[in-house]
């Protein structure tokens, strides 16, 4: 029963990760990593050391109101190393709208992360992706492609 409960910990875990990404809320964003975190997204081409550097990355990257996403992830397949340890892979569908740039970038691709449970809760102590394929659209291109509504 103990396993049942840890996975779902850390479903919860990434899910919360997710919403704060697309929500923008990087000091709870902050309370899914241990200190020492690393993350390599688009099979390394960003690499970050450390939960203050992946996060810099994101709130540059994807703070400004002109930029909206979108990520989901499923068909979690998490394995518990130990009591304390475990390993996940998840499928990636994303959207990625930066309106200053005038692109749209879709995508899938795998997350292979790392977790270790301190303090009673799971942490991510290493995350990152590899792309499955990845489309850039030209917004500029289709003037009438509109954001018709966004979050406040």
């Amino acid at each position: 029963m103990y396993d049942l409960l840890a996975i779902e910990e850390i479903k919860r875990l990434k899910y919360k990760y997710m919403r704060c990404l697309d929500q923008k809320r990087w000091e709870e964003m902050a309370e899914c990593f241990v200190e020492g975190a690393t993350a390599a997204y688009s099979g390394g081409k960003y690499t970050f050391e450390g939960r203050a550097s992946i996060l810099d990355f994101f709130s540059k990257a994807m703070g400004r109101p002109t930029v909206l996403s979108s990520h989901r992830v499923h068909h979690p397949e998490i394995d518990l190393t130990s009591e304390t340890t475990a390993k996940g892979t998840w499928a990636l569908e994303d959207v990625f709208i930066d309106e200053d740039a005038g692109v749209t970038v879709r995508g899938a691709a795998f997350y292979e992360d790392q977790y270790v449970k301190v303090g009673g809760a799971w942490k991510i102590k290493h995350t990152g992706y590899s792309r499955t394929y990845e489309e850039i659209e030209n917004r500029k291109q289709m003037p009438w492609l509109t954001i018709s509504q966004r979050a406040s």
